[in-house]
């Protein structure tokens, strides 16, 4: 355990060593470079002599600082999710990193995180953490003649999901490879290596014979070389992360493991399941693929590792286990239920809220063009593909757009470039909000706002008819649309 710290905390101040040690070697003295190595190895012991935690009945608490002590104490009633992490040195080392969510979006200093921890220990600590709230157990006589809580025995874990080879195929249609290739480009040019660079012999010889072949092949040759250099590292970050996918099901707790070199493991407490939220990104719709997130009461849905259940992975395959996450609480064939479409007034409100910008522009084109008449050929061609492009992002949004609802559980899609499908159970929506802007009076369309205390916070219905809306909340929730009919 005393070797993660020190080796975390060098390669976290490696630019100040770096710089240290290039000092000393052109000063003649490494004193000072040694000074640095030993401060930061010291500091990172102190670390760890420093910090323990307790797991109590009632709360779990973890003690933390060297010169400013911190006290940080969790209910464990609040305890929503808890997260087993192993990079490469622990694994290599048989040590885990445990991390407790509690659902709320705090900083990484006040996170609850037990770092190297005996990876042995680990499995037994995260299900007491996650036993908060154990369901009461019918008492029996025993043979002493007194009463005894009987104890069922743990149910087995059913294998719903795991990785597939041939998943990484929808790796390329992410957008994990242009950031990291943007983040790489920027790290570059921040550190002073972009100039360098760009006044290399290599680069002015590379210039010379992009001026040979052309503004076209050279543009054609960079979309090229960047969908490669995206892709490889998509498909290389998607079998690092996500290889050795396994997901399981004891009827009480959902399991998401996976990772290559660093692994994962995230526990689910299926009392605390509200839902699911089925994501289908434009490119990898295009592609027939889809992700699954769990929708869990306390875990906010922007914190997306902890709530994963799968990652880019086949359609067919996500529907199914998006099927089988919810078949205590959702519909059957939860994927397969029919969505009411919302009308023409829809339609209506997205080709005009698409195409307004567009025509608003074309409009100023006109107007310089009769006054000047120096608008060239080419930016009426860039305006005619903007407005075909607008109009086919407005009409997928209206198809994207629909709803379902009945008894015990709501369903809403939305979206076109980010298509999102969320299913979820109505015991966990708080309230319900029918809200109408300016212009939707004006066209009899509302918004439902499901409230709920699980996932993003809040799901939408939008620009439903605003006669139907409260007999949709009825239809989802017996009872909350009579309330207001009532009111």
């Amino acid at each position: 355990m005393l070797l993660i710290h020190p080796v975390t905390e060098v390669v976290r101040f490696l630019p100040a060593l770096v710089a240290t040690t290039f000092l000393g070697a052109q000063s003649g003295n490494h004193i000072w470079s040694l000074a640095v190595l030993g401060l930061t190895v010291v500091f990172a012991i102190l670390r760890w002599f420093t910090t323990s935690y307790r797991i109590g009945p009632v709360h779990v608490q973890l003690r933390t600082g060297l010169f400013q002590k911190k006290l940080l104490s969790v209910p464990r009633s609040r305890i929503r999710s808890v997260d087993v992490e192993s990079k490469v040195m622990h694994r290599l080392l048989g040590l885990s990193i445990v991390r407790i969510g509690t659902g709320q979006k705090v900083d990484k200093r006040e996170q609850f995180e037990l770092n190297a921890l005996d990876a042995g220990l680990v499995p037994a600590l995260r299900d007491d953490l996650m036993d908060t709230s154990p369901a009461a157990a019918p008492e029996r006589p025993g043979p002493d003649g007194q009463h005894h809580v009987a104890v069922a025995p743990p149910s087995p874990e059913v294998e719903i999901a795991h990785f597939s080879n041939s998943w990484v195929r929808f790796a390329p249609f992410t957008a994990t490879g242009v950031v990291i290739v943007a983040a790489v480009a920027g790290l570059i040019f921040q550190s002073g290596l972009g100039g360098t660079i760009a006044d290399s012999d290599a680069a002015r010889s590379g210039v010379d014979s992009a001026a040979r072949l052309g503004i076209v092949a050279l543009v054609g040759l960079g979309i090229v070389v960047f969908l490669v250099v995206t892709s490889v590292l998509a498909c290389v970050r998607y079998l690092v992360v996500y290889g050795n996918l396994r997901v399981t099901d004891d009827g009480h707790r959902l399991r998401v493991g996976h990772g290559l070199l660093s692994t994962r493991h995230t526990t689910l407490d299926r009392d605390r399941l509200r839902g699911t939220m089925l994501r289908r990104p434009l490119v990898l719709r295009w592609a027939g693929g889809a992700k699954l997130d769990a929708v869990m009461t306390g875990v906010s849905a922007q914190k997306s590792d902890s709530s994963l259940v799968l990652p880019a992975a086949p359609l067919r395959e996500a529907t199914r286990v998006m099927t089988a996450v919810l078949a205590d609480i959702g519909p059957p064939d939860a994927a397969l239920v029919p969505l009411v479409p919302h009308g023409r007034i829809a339609l209506r409100r997205r080709l005009t809220r698409a195409l307004s910008p567009v025509l608003a522009v074309v409009a100023v084109l006109v107007v310089v063009q009769l006054a000047t008449g120096v608008i060239p050929s080419v930016v009426w061609v860039g305006a005619v593909v903007a407005l075909v492009a607008a109009t086919a992002l407005a009409v997928d949004r209206y198809r994207g757009l629909g709803h379902a609802a009945d008894t015990g559980w709501l369903v809403t899609q939305y979206g076109s470039l980010d298509r999102r499908r969320a299913t979820v159970e109505s015991d966990g929506i708080l309230g319900w909000t029918v809200r109408q802007s300016f212009f939707q009076r004006r066209a009899g369309v509302a918004t439902i706002v499901a409230a709920t205390a699980a996932g993003q916070g809040h799901y939408d219905i939008v620009d439903v008819p605003v006669e139907r809306a409260w007999s949709i909340v009825e239809a989802a929730q017996p009872g909350a649309g009579d309330v207001w009919a009532r009111r």
